[in-house]
């Protein structure tokens, strides 16, 4: 009993000049709170909606170019079934996720483009031009449309695709426009011209099912403030790992450890008390974030306290590894991130959407961003994250063990 309450006490006292160290330590303490502030702040600005529609403007209207065009077609000697087919053009401008708004003429479809007149979405559900330069109010509770792509096409349209000839439309787009976009408006303007022509698209689609890659989302989009939830707490757990860096490296370089060790305290009382500290450092700023943001539920406390102190405890063996090498504070700054940008990468993949390169689910931080993102976002329990709870309790404890073996000798050689 006396064995064991000595143990406590040098762990305890161990604890206490760490924590009042790091109380000292006004840099750390100034960036812990700036970052617990900015993430908070960050998260309750971005958008939490997602717009699913694809906005883009379209000359003459549609109206004006089905009947100009159904009234020359006669006179061309076109089948009716071809004038059925014609008429179902507007069909073709009704598709979920297109938004479309039609404008005059040619002229003031470039000047929207161009930002220099903007559209407005009125609650009837009309649009009304708006010029800036102009005396005209814009209107009032009326929702403003970005149009950065648009379709400029000829009066002939319909009778020069109904008689197998090739119409010219012309494409606006933004500078920022991507090429996915506008190559399938121009996808858009072709099965259009087979449409009207009586044609079949010369090519063979797949069903649904074999086109969508994984869920089907569509209507259910995360937004990126949802996208942030899981991003946060990791964040805070990956800069925690400069504090107690620059904790022990201090340590290493002033000798401390030496004259620590020349108490009862052995070298497993220092181990066991760095990995205390970083540990409960990382996890309860990790936890205040996610309270802030509404991250717990009744349903996933238990399991999202468990992931982030797997994580804290992966990022703690990663700021032994840095503190034994002794660095200065610049040193140790370049030595911590030649560790956390490749840790950082599985990040980006939860943000940017799109398939995981098979190298990044290698990295030891994969699982835990992985965790993250399911249980914040995708209401995941424990049925549903064992593999992977298990895949980063074995990153971690090959980490920290590798951690504890770097700073064990160190110390040994100091």
């Amino acid at each position: 009993m006396k064995n064991q309450t000595s143990h406590s006490r040098l762990l305890l006292a161990v604890l206490k000049k760490d924590l009042r160290l790091y109380s000292r330590n006004m840099i750390y303490i100034f960036l812990t709170v700036i970052s617990l502030i900015f993430f908070v702040v960050i998260y309750w600005i971005v958008p939490d909606t997602v717009d699913e529609d694809i906005n883009f403007a379209i000359t003459p209207p549609i109206s004006v170019l089905v009947n100009d065009g159904l009234k020359s077609l006669p006179a061309q000697g076109v089948p009716e079934s071809v004038h059925e087919q014609a008429k179902e053009i507007e069909a073709g401008f009704e598709e979920e996720g297109l938004g479309l708004v039609e404008l005059e003429n040619e002229e003031e479809l470039k000047r929207v483009i161009r930002g220099e007149l903007e559209v407005y979405k009125t609650d009837q559900g009309q649009f009304v031009i708006h010029d800036p330069a102009g005396d005209q109010k814009k209107p009032a509770d009326a929702e403003k449309v970005n149009l950065d792509i648009g379709m400029s096409f000829p009066p002939t349209f319909l009778r020069d695709a109904a008689l197998g000839e090739k119409p010219k439309v012309t494409v606006y787009a933004d500078a920022a426009v991507p090429d996915e976009i506008r190559n399938a408006m121009e996808g858009f303007i072709s099965e259009l011209a087979y449409q009207v022509a009586g044609y079949e698209l010369p090519v063979e689609l797949p069903d649904e099912e074999a086109i969508i890659l994984g869920e089907d989302r569509l209507g259910d989009q995360i937004s990126l403030r949802e996208k942030m939830r899981p991003l946060l707490a990791f964040f805070i757990m990956m800069m925690e790992t400069f504090a107690l860096a620059s904790l022990i490296s201090n340590e290493v370089l002033q000798r401390t450890v030496t004259a620590l060790l020349v108490t009862p305290l052995k070298v497993w009382h220092f181990l066991l008390a760095k990995t205390i500290f970083g540990t409960a450092l990382a996890m309860g700023q990790s936890v205040i974030v996610l309270l802030f943001v509404g991250s717990f539920t009744a349903d996933n406390w238990h399991l999202l306290l468990t992931i982030i102190l797997l994580g804290s405890l992966l990022f703690t063996a990663v700021a032994m590894f840095v503190g034994a090498a002794g660095k200065d504070f610049i040193g140790q700054l370049m030595f911590s991130l030649l560790f956390l940008i490749p840790l950082l990468i599985p990040s980006f993949a939860v943000l940017f959407p799109g398939s995981v390169a098979s190298w990044v689910s290698v990295l030891p931080s994969y699982p835990i961003v992985r965790l993250l993102y399911d249980v914040t976002i995708y209401d995941a329990l424990w049925a549903d994250s064992l593999g992977w709870l298990f895949y980063a309790l074995l990153w971690a404890a090959i980490i920290y063990s590798a951690g504890l073996f770097v700073l064990k000798r160190k110390v040994a050689t100091l």
